[in-house]
This record gives C-alpha cells, sequence and structure tokens, in this order.
C-alpha cells in the first residue's frame, strides 16, 4: 500500500518538475513562442475534459436565444422595389409566372411535385457564335424560384412589383379499376402481351 502512495508523489513530483522546467524554458524565450505554450496547454485542457467546456457553451446559446426572442410583426404590405437597385425594365416589364411543375418523365412519385416555382418570361436569346450554345444578357431569365405554397409566390411577386400569371395545379381524376377485369374473357380490357 505504501509502495503506491510513493509512487503516485513521484508521479507528482516529476510532473511538477516538468512543468518547472517549462516555465524556466519560458522565461528564456520570447513572448511569441511563450503565447505558443500558453495556448498548447489551453489546447490540450480542453481535450482532457470537453464536457465542461461543451455544457457551458451550450448554457451560453441558449442563454442568448431567450434574449432575442421578441418579434415585430408589420401588418402593411410592403413595396421594396425602390430598395432593391434593380433596373425599372426588369421590374415595370417582367412578367413571371406560378406554377407546380409536373412529374418528371423517369419519376412516378409525386414528390418532386408539391412545391410552387416561379420562373420568369424568356427574354431575347441568341446563338454563341463561338461554341453554338444559347447566350442571353437577361440575368432573371434562368431563375427559378420554389415556394411551398402559392401565397406565398404570389406575396413575392408582390413585394417586388413583378406582374404574375398563375397556373392551378392539376389533380388527375382517378379512374375506376378493377383488378379482376384485368382477366376478363368477355371484356375487352386485356391487353396482349406481344
Amino acid at each position: 500500500m505504501k509502495r503506491r502512495n510513493t509512487h503516485r508523489l513521484s508521479l507528482d513530483a516529476v510532473c511538477c518538475r516538468t512543468a518547472h522546467r517549462r516555465v524556466n524554458m519560458a522565461s528564456s524565450m520570447s513572448f511569441f513562442s511563450l503565447s505558443r505554450i500558453i495556448s498548447f496547454n489551453s489546447v490540450t485542457k480542453t481535450f482532457v475534459n470537453p464536457a465542461r467546456s461543451i455544457s457551458t457553451s451550450g448554457w451560453r446559446l441558449a442563454e442568448q436565444q431567450g434574449q432575442g426572442s421578441q418579434l415585430i410583426t408589420v401588418d402593411e404590405k410592403l413595396d421594396i422595389t425602390t430598395l432593391t437597385g434593380v433596373p425599372e425594365e426588369h421590374i415595370k416589364t417582367r412578367k413571371v409566372r406560378i406554377f407546380v411543375p409536373a412529374r418528371n418523365a423517369m419519376q412516378s412519385g409525386v414528390k418532386n411535385t408539391q412545391k410552387w416555382k416561379m420562373d420568369f418570361d424568356t427574354r431575347e436569346r441568341w446563338e454563341n457564335p463561338l461554341m453554338g450554345w444559347a447566350s442571353t444578357a437577361d440575368p432573371l431569365s434562368n431563375m427559378v424560384l420554389s415556394f411551398s405554397n402559392k401565397e406565398d409566390a404570389i406575396a413575392f411577386a408582390e413585394k417586388n412589383g413583378w406582374r404574375y400569371d398563375i397556373t392551378e395545379k392539376r389533380v388527375p381524376k382517378p379512374r375506376v379499376k378493377s383488378y379482376g377485369a384485368n382477366f376478363s374473357w368477355d371484356k375487352r380490357t386485356r391487353r396482349s402481351a406481344k
């Protein structure tokens, strides 16, 4: 039992001597190298006890979020066309189309048809003589915006001063189908496998 205690004491003494040597060496070094040693020691302390630093930073974050939770609601409709810096020709002569995209040809589900999209009318395009690519001088013609519902898209278009055209969402009418009709001998619902 005594040997273990002396071993601990000797280990503590070695650590103290090493720390003392570091301080002696640091006193002879420049201020720059001293700051390196201090930053190294703080980094090693963080790795030794990371739970404490994480918990205190999480507490500070929660404290800061509680302070900024007051929101201001504005009831009147805002027009930001004068603040955006967009030329008037792109505001007054622009017409946007608000629609829900159709299902892709390689898509069987309807997951990609949930969002409303907004795209701009196509302006002048020309063929690039160097590579044959289609070129345009219009920065908005290739931009497509996504919205979660139709009202958000309309509000955004009105806020920017754009005229808009809405293409309503098509809901397919379900057909009544009977599985047994596929095998009926007297109805014309059987399909040949040729």
